[in-house]
């Protein structure tokens, strides 16, 4: 039988409703109505792209967001991690946990007032790229850990992004291959990282910018946290670059892994986004791949 359509102010779990409007499946379903007895569904906000439900809900009279994860979701827990060991530096200028099973791949957190950065004038304001720089410096000024694997665990995955299915041009495909191959195994300082560091994932409230959705969170180097950036909001806009660092206090696009991690980047996003069926983001990892190579 066909989902029903939610309909704000809705109780979650009256007579199965909930069941049948969130995506949940029963454990999710049977925690969530043991966690937020009475909550009343207010918005989905699912992407619709990968198998994350996204709800925004009311109880007692507080908002929160509910994410769920299907059988194949992996962000779930990055996430509960990341608000359980690496938040600290963040209170307040990050949703709080309030309930979180990794196994059930469910976890719920206060809803934060603001809108996405992405599309509105802040977007093209330096000034919120400031206060984004400082808030990733808090984040990653937290106690780094050296890892000796971590360039050859990166150099086999973007060879097996190569050997799945994608639209990368063949002579183009071996040239990536010989490249990604010449990268040599030097230890790497990894940090706590949001690991989708952009507008999108950004709130503004009254001017203050604030951070959302911690689904890849994970240590890896500082730099690989503004990959995003790089090749979006700073093509053409030096200020929004100089501003970034100047709210960062340095610029960790210095390490000699920077190069890499632009291009692994280039490439993962292409596989990725031919795999979901988003051409558009396809389209950017093409070109992202031509800029990371030099054209």
């Amino acid at each position: 039988m066909p989902s029903r359509k939610p309909t704000p102010g809705k109780r979650f779990g009256s007579d199965g409703y909930g069941l049948t409007v969130t995506g949940l499946d029963p454990r999710q379903a049977a925690l969530l109505q043991a966690w937020l007895p009475g909550a009343e569904h207010v918005a989905d906000l699912s992407w619709g792209i990968v198998g994350t439900t996204v709800l925004r809900m009311r109880h007692e009279g507080r908002d929160v967001v509910v994410k769920a994860g299907d059988a194949a979701d992996r962000h779930i827990a990055r996430e509960l991690r990341a608000h359980r060991e690496w938040l600290g530096p963040w209170h307040g200028s990050a949703p709080e946990l309030l309930h979180g099973d990794a196994d059930a791949k469910l976890l719920v957190t206060g809803y934060l007032p603001g809108e996405l950065v992405e599309g509105r004038p802040e977007e093209t304001d330096p000034g919120t790229y400031r206060q984004a720089g400082r808030l990733l410096a808090r984040l990653h000024e937290q106690a780094g850990t050296v890892d000796h694997g971590y360039e050859r665990r990166m150099r086999e995955r973007s060879l097996g992004h190569l050997d799945s299915s994608h639209r990368i041009e063949p002579e183009l495909t071996a040239r990536l291959r010989a490249a990604v191959a010449s990268w040599p195994d030097e230890p790497a300082t990894l940090v706590p990282t949001h690991g989708d560091w952009q507008p999108r994932n950004w709130l503004v409230h009254d001017g203050v910018v604030a951070v959302i959705d911690l689904g890849r969170a994970d240590l890896r180097p500082a730099h690989t946290d503004l990959c995003r950036l790089e090749v979006q909001q700073f093509r053409g806009r030096p200020d929004l670059d100089a501003a970034f660092v100047d709210g960062y206090g340095r610029d960790p696009r210095t390490q000699p892994g920077w190069r890499r991690e632009l291009l692994r980047e280039a490439i993962a996003t292409a596989v990725w986004a031919f795999r979901v069926g988003d051409e558009a983001f396809e389209r950017q990892g093409h070109r992202m791949i031509t800029d990371a190579l030099g054209g």
